[in-house]
Protein backbone atom coordinates (compact mmCIF):
# COMPACT_ATOMS: atom_id res chain seq x y z
CA UNK A 1 0.00 0.00 0.00
CA UNK A 2 3.19 2.18 0.76
CA UNK A 3 4.33 1.61 -2.51
CA UNK A 4 1.00 2.35 -4.47
CA UNK A 5 0.82 5.90 -2.70
CA UNK A 6 4.02 6.62 -3.77
CA UNK A 7 3.45 6.02 -7.33
CA UNK A 8 0.07 7.93 -6.84
CA UNK A 9 2.32 11.03 -5.23
CA UNK A 10 5.22 10.42 -8.06
CA UNK A 11 1.78 10.55 -11.10
CA UNK A 12 1.10 13.58 -10.04
CA UNK A 13 4.57 15.11 -9.34
CA UNK A 14 5.67 14.19 -12.81
CA UNK A 15 2.11 16.02 -13.81
CA UNK A 16 3.35 19.08 -12.01
CA UNK A 17 6.54 19.08 -13.58
CA UNK A 18 5.05 19.18 -17.07
CA UNK A 19 2.12 21.26 -16.37
CA UNK A 20 5.28 23.72 -15.19
CA UNK A 21 7.02 23.04 -18.87
CA UNK A 22 3.90 23.72 -20.72
CA UNK A 23 3.24 27.16 -18.75
CA UNK A 24 6.36 28.15 -20.19
CA UNK A 25 6.47 26.80 -22.97
CA UNK A 26 3.25 28.31 -24.42
CA UNK A 27 3.93 29.53 -27.90
CA UNK A 28 3.72 33.49 -29.27
CA UNK A 29 -0.05 32.43 -30.01
CA UNK A 30 -0.97 31.29 -26.58
CA UNK A 31 -2.45 27.64 -27.64
CA UNK A 32 -1.71 24.39 -27.27
CA UNK A 33 -4.34 22.29 -29.58
CA UNK A 34 -4.56 18.60 -29.83
CA UNK A 35 -7.21 16.42 -31.33
CA UNK A 36 -6.70 12.83 -30.86
CA UNK A 37 -9.20 11.35 -33.01
CA UNK A 38 -13.16 11.78 -33.74
CA UNK A 39 -14.96 10.75 -30.67
CA UNK A 40 -18.85 11.42 -32.26
CA UNK A 41 -19.30 11.68 -35.86
CA UNK A 42 -23.18 12.35 -36.73
CA UNK A 43 -24.08 13.97 -40.07
CA UNK A 44 -22.46 17.83 -39.98
CA UNK A 45 -22.56 17.61 -35.60
CA UNK A 46 -18.84 16.32 -35.24
CA UNK A 47 -17.25 15.87 -31.23
CA UNK A 48 -13.34 15.69 -31.67
CA UNK A 49 -11.95 14.06 -28.69
CA UNK A 50 -9.49 17.17 -28.31
CA UNK A 51 -8.05 19.10 -25.34
CA UNK A 52 -6.41 22.72 -25.55
CA UNK A 53 -3.91 24.63 -23.29
CA UNK A 54 -4.34 28.75 -23.27
CA UNK A 55 -3.18 30.61 -20.68
CA UNK A 56 -6.01 29.97 -18.35
CA UNK A 57 -5.86 26.27 -19.05
CA UNK A 58 -2.11 26.68 -18.00
CA UNK A 59 -2.40 28.54 -14.82
CA UNK A 60 -5.11 25.85 -13.80
CA UNK A 61 -3.29 23.27 -14.32
CA UNK A 62 -0.60 24.52 -12.01
CA UNK A 63 -3.25 24.73 -9.60
CA UNK A 64 -4.77 21.40 -10.19
CA UNK A 65 -1.21 19.30 -10.42
CA UNK A 66 0.36 21.40 -7.33
CA UNK A 67 -2.40 21.29 -5.01
CA UNK A 68 -3.24 18.13 -6.12
CA UNK A 69 0.31 17.02 -5.70
CA UNK A 70 0.27 18.67 -2.20
CA UNK A 71 -2.50 16.54 -1.00
CA UNK A 72 -1.33 13.42 -2.10
CA UNK A 73 2.08 14.04 -0.02
CA UNK A 74 -0.40 14.81 3.00
CA UNK A 75 -2.90 11.84 2.32
CA UNK A 76 0.21 9.31 2.68
CA UNK A 77 0.58 10.78 6.13
CA UNK A 78 -3.42 10.62 6.80
CA UNK A 79 -4.02 7.26 5.15
CA UNK A 80 -0.68 5.40 5.87
CA UNK A 81 -2.83 3.29 8.61
CA UNK A 82 -5.48 2.75 6.58
CA UNK A 83 -6.13 -0.68 4.58
CA UNK A 84 -8.02 1.56 2.01
CA UNK A 85 -5.19 3.58 1.21
CA UNK A 86 -4.52 1.56 -2.63
CA UNK A 87 -8.57 2.16 -3.42
CA UNK A 88 -8.10 5.78 -2.06
CA UNK A 89 -5.09 6.87 -3.95
CA UNK A 90 -6.76 5.57 -7.19
CA UNK A 91 -10.08 7.83 -6.43
CA UNK A 92 -7.55 10.68 -5.93
CA UNK A 93 -5.55 9.75 -9.34
CA UNK A 94 -8.90 9.49 -11.10
CA UNK A 95 -10.15 12.91 -9.32
CA UNK A 96 -7.11 14.98 -10.61
CA UNK A 97 -7.89 13.22 -14.28
CA UNK A 98 -11.22 14.30 -14.83
CA UNK A 99 -9.83 17.67 -12.98
CA UNK A 100 -7.85 17.79 -15.96
CA UNK A 101 -9.63 16.83 -18.76
CA UNK A 102 -12.49 19.39 -17.45
CA UNK A 103 -9.62 22.18 -17.21
CA UNK A 104 -8.36 21.31 -20.62
CA UNK A 105 -10.93 20.03 -23.13
CA UNK A 106 -11.76 22.11 -26.06
CA UNK A 107 -15.08 20.94 -26.96
CA UNK A 108 -17.83 21.27 -24.35
CA UNK A 109 -18.91 17.65 -24.63
CA UNK A 110 -15.76 16.72 -23.22
CA UNK A 111 -15.56 19.74 -20.66
CA UNK A 112 -18.86 17.59 -19.84
CA UNK A 113 -17.78 14.07 -19.28
CA UNK A 114 -14.53 15.95 -16.82
CA UNK A 115 -17.42 17.25 -14.68
CA UNK A 116 -18.73 14.25 -14.43
CA UNK A 117 -16.06 12.61 -13.92
CA UNK A 118 -15.19 15.03 -10.78
CA UNK A 119 -18.66 14.12 -9.53
CA UNK A 120 -18.49 10.44 -9.69
CA UNK A 121 -14.48 10.55 -7.54
CA UNK A 122 -16.27 13.33 -5.21
CA UNK A 123 -19.23 10.93 -4.61
CA UNK A 124 -16.36 7.98 -4.26
CA UNK A 125 -14.01 10.31 -1.97
CA UNK A 126 -17.00 11.58 0.41
CA UNK A 127 -18.26 8.14 0.71
CA UNK A 128 -14.89 6.37 0.66
CA UNK A 129 -15.67 4.74 4.39
CA UNK A 130 -18.55 3.63 3.27
CA UNK A 131 -19.54 1.46 6.79
CA UNK A 132 -20.02 4.91 8.64
CA UNK A 133 -23.68 5.86 7.64
CA UNK A 134 -22.71 9.26 8.20
CA UNK A 135 -20.32 9.29 5.28
CA UNK A 136 -23.01 7.16 2.55
CA UNK A 137 -25.62 9.59 3.51
CA UNK A 138 -23.02 12.37 2.66
CA UNK A 139 -21.76 11.00 -0.44
CA UNK A 140 -25.57 10.35 -1.56
CA UNK A 141 -26.31 14.19 -0.82
CA UNK A 142 -23.15 15.39 -2.88
CA UNK A 143 -23.98 12.93 -5.58
CA UNK A 144 -28.18 14.28 -5.88
CA UNK A 145 -26.32 17.92 -5.84
CA UNK A 146 -23.95 17.13 -8.50
CA UNK A 147 -26.88 15.46 -10.88
CA UNK A 148 -28.96 19.07 -9.96
CA UNK A 149 -25.81 20.83 -11.79
CA UNK A 150 -25.44 18.24 -14.25
CA UNK A 151 -28.86 18.76 -15.68
CA UNK A 152 -28.39 22.54 -15.69
CA UNK A 153 -25.24 22.29 -17.40
CA UNK A 154 -26.82 20.09 -20.25
CA UNK A 155 -29.59 22.51 -20.61
CA UNK A 156 -26.97 24.91 -21.34
CA UNK A 157 -25.37 22.93 -23.91
CA UNK A 158 -28.68 22.63 -25.79
CA UNK A 159 -29.21 26.13 -25.59
CA UNK A 160 -25.89 26.85 -26.83
CA UNK A 161 -26.09 24.29 -29.60
CA UNK A 162 -29.55 25.33 -30.77
CA UNK A 163 -28.39 29.08 -31.01
CA UNK A 164 -24.38 28.41 -32.35
CA UNK A 165 -24.93 25.54 -34.05
CA UNK A 166 -21.95 23.96 -32.36
CA UNK A 167 -20.24 23.06 -28.72
CA UNK A 168 -16.69 23.34 -29.70
CA UNK A 169 -15.13 26.28 -27.64
CA UNK A 170 -13.44 28.36 -30.34
CA UNK A 171 -16.14 28.23 -32.74
CA UNK A 172 -18.65 29.02 -30.08
CA UNK A 173 -16.47 32.00 -29.48
CA UNK A 174 -16.40 33.54 -32.96
CA UNK A 175 -20.15 33.03 -33.29
CA UNK A 176 -21.23 34.14 -30.20
CA UNK A 177 -19.20 37.51 -31.03
CA UNK A 178 -21.02 37.94 -34.82
CA UNK A 179 -24.62 36.82 -33.27
CA UNK A 180 -24.41 38.46 -30.00
CA UNK A 181 -23.31 42.29 -30.58
CA UNK A 182 -21.86 44.01 -27.05
CA UNK A 183 -24.67 44.96 -25.09
CA UNK A 184 -27.18 43.68 -27.20
CA UNK A 185 -30.21 41.90 -25.21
Amino acid sequence: KNIAGLLACLAVAISFALSVSVFWLLPATGVFRDTLYTWIESGPFQVKLSFQVDALAAVMLLVVTGIGFLIHVYSLGYMGHDDGMVRFFAYLNLFIFFMLVLVMGDHLLVLFVGWEGVGLCSYLLIGFWYKDPANGSAARKAFIVTRIGDAAMAVGLFLLFANLGTLQIQELMQRAAQQWHVGST
